[in-house]
Parts: C-alpha cells; sequence; structure tokens
C-alpha cells in the first residue's frame, strides 16, 4: 500500500499591527520610494511584544484544521519551521499541541529559515509515506522583528512577523499531493546571511546579519535550479505549473527567477509588498491567502521554492 501527501486544508495568522514604510522613515534613515524600489515592501506586520511565535503558530494552525473540517484528536504529527522560537526549547510544537489539545504524538521544530517551510513539507510528506503518520500539520511560524537591529537600515526594512500552516493527510489517491521535494544546504556560505548570536555564543538571539548582493546572487541562481530540478523530476515544464508559490524575500528576486523560468508573473503568487519577508512563514501565508481567495483551486499543480541561511534552498511540487 503506496500513501501519497494530500494538502488537505491551509491557514494562516498575521499579527494586527501594520507597519508602513512612511513609519519606518521615523526610525532609520530610509524612504518609502528606496524601500519599495528596491523591496517591492509597502508594509508588515509586527507581532506585539507579548505576542509569542507560538500564538501566531496556534492561531494559524486553528484556522487550518477549521477550514478542513478537521478536529484536533485526527492529528498525530505537528511539525513547525521556524528561527525565531519561544524558547530554546521546548518546542513551538509542543506548545501548539497543548493549547489546541492535540493527543499524544509527533511534535517537533525544524530550523532551515526561510527554506524551512518547504524542508518541513518534505519531512511531512516522508512520513506519511512511510506510513508512520496519517495527519501532519505543517506550520511555518516567526517573529522575526524580535531578531531585528532597528538600526541597520539595509535588513529592518524587509522582515515581518506571522505564521502559515497546512495540513497533510494520507491519500490513497494516484496523480495528486506532494510529488516531489528538493532540499539542499552549502555551509560555505553560512556567512553571507546569519545572526550574530546564539546560545553558545553570545547566550542571547542575536540580530540578522545580511550581505545583500551576495545573497541576492545566490538566491536567483539557486531558486531556479531547484524549481528546474523538481519539473524535470516529474517530467514537466515551465508552462505546464499553475502556480508559483515562492519565498517572499524581494520582488526583485521573485521577478528574476521567474525569467529565469520563462513564467508569467501572472502565475506567481506575491504578498511580499504587504508581508515583506517573514521567513519560514512567508510560502505558507501566501499559499493560503490564494487558496481562500480562490486564485488557486483544486486539482492545479503549484511549485514551491525558497532560500534561506545556511544557505540552505529547496523545492517541492504539488498537484491539489
Amino acid at each position: 500500500m503506496t500513501f501519497s501527501s494530500i494538502i488537505r486544508s491551509t491557514g494562516s495568522y498575521l499579527p494586527q499591527r501594520v507597519m508602513k514604510n512612511a513609519e519606518l522613515e521615523k526610525i532609520v534613515e530610509t524612504s518609502d520610494e528606496w524601500i519599495f524600489e528596491r523591496t517591492g515592501i509597502r508594509e508588515r506586520r509586527i507581532a506585539s511584544e507579548d505576542e509569542k511565535t507560538s500564538d501566531m503558530a496556534i492561531n494559524a494552525a486553528r484556522a487550518a484544521l477549521e477550514r478542513g473540517g478537521i478536529k484536533p484528536q485526527e492529528i498525530d504529527g505537528i511539525i513547525v519551521a521556524t528561527t525565531t522560537p519561544d524558547r530554546t526549547f521546548p518546542s513551538v510544537a509542543v506548545s501548539v499541541q497543548k493549547a489546541l489539545d492535540i493527543p499524544v504524538g509527533t511534535a517537533f521544530d525544524l530550523q532551515a529559515v526561510c527554506s524551512g517551510f518547504v524542508y518541513a513539507l518534505s519531512v511531512a510528506d516522508n512520513f506519511i509515506k512511510a506510513g508512520q503518520l496519517k495527519r501532519i500539520l505543517v506550520i511555518g511560524a516567526e517573529k522575526m522583528s524580535a531578531i531585528l537591529d532597528w538600526t541597520d537600515r539595509t535588513t529592518c526594512v524587509l522582515f515581518g512577523d506571522g505564521a502559515g500552516a497546512v495540513v497533510l493527510e494520507a491519500s490513497l489517491e494516484k496523480g495528486r499531493g506532494i510529488l516531489s521535494t528538493h532540499l539542499y544546504a552549502d555551509g560555505r556560505y553560512k556567512d553571507i546571511l546569519y545572526t550574530d548570536g546564539g546560545p553558545s555564543t553570545t547566550g542571547k538571539s542575536g540580530h540578522i546579519v545580511m550581505l545583500g548582493r551576495e545573497v541576492f546572487r545566490q538566491a536567483v541562481s539557486r531558486m531556479a535550479e531547484v524549481v528546474e530540478e523538481a519539473l524535470a523530476e516529474n517530467s514537466m515544464t515551465a508552462a505546464e505549473i499553475d502556480w508559483l508559490v515562492p519565498h517572499q524575500a524581494n520582488i526583485r528576486i521573485i521577478e528574476a527567477t521567474a525569467k529565469k523560468l520563462n513564467l508569467p508573473m501572472e502565475k506567481v503568487i506575491v504578498t511580499v509588498d504587504r508581508h515583506g519577508n517573514t521567513s519560514a512563514a512567508s510560502i505558507p501565508l501566501a499559499f493560503d491567502e490564494a487558496m481562500r481567495t480562490g486564485r488557486i483551486k483544486p486539482g492545479q499543480t503549484v511549485l514551491f521554492e525558497a532560500m534561506g541561511g545556511g544557505l540552505t534552498w529547496a523545492s517541492a511540487l504539488a498537484r491539489l
């Protein structure tokens, strides 16, 4: 008996506070025009001081369960992709488990920065295909505002907070679900995007440090490569893809990747203008919005792709 992993439902959560570029003009030397021209970002959501990553993850997970008509007792796995957990331990996943009254089962966090959601989706897919789990909450949740240096205009303008979730479910239906996943990392580039702290170094989480030009160069080439690999694996062309849901880091990276694939922007889901870069939460946030608004429909083919610190990069191809 061979199982496939279908995406049963989606959910998301965004903090109430909207920070527009004009507000950043009062914090650092920048302007709305400068930010938008270089990133495509107009605004981002910022979590309140007492709002934790787990709070956002719980809200996104609850929305996914409700939209799918799924009871918490039907979930046997939780994987949370996050770079900004509430604490060093325990995991955000067990906080989700407790809050939603999900029974004893598999629950853990995964850290691959902006590629985290696709990494988590791949791990969940393999659990299901191995017959070990039947219904898994896969969540991307981040409070990136907590690790920003608000005096560094090269990074503080880029990031936002939020969470997105999907329920991945075992099915015997053929030709549907996660068709393939592709995960990579290259530690030689670990110093082009990192935080300057951590539990075993400074004892603090640290702030984001980024070499923007090098990250841009790597992102365009790596993401195009991993997308092309997913297409080749499934004997498909870019023209056969209904939607590309990329990591929402920078509109110029998204456009450059689409151009490299000869993919029209009309087939690309873009939310970076309103969400900013929410790291592991960016893909599930964009995906949920497109599903809720009816842009992405059942039966369509969706390609996810991302790159993050590490460097890590990944893609996943799914038929809904």
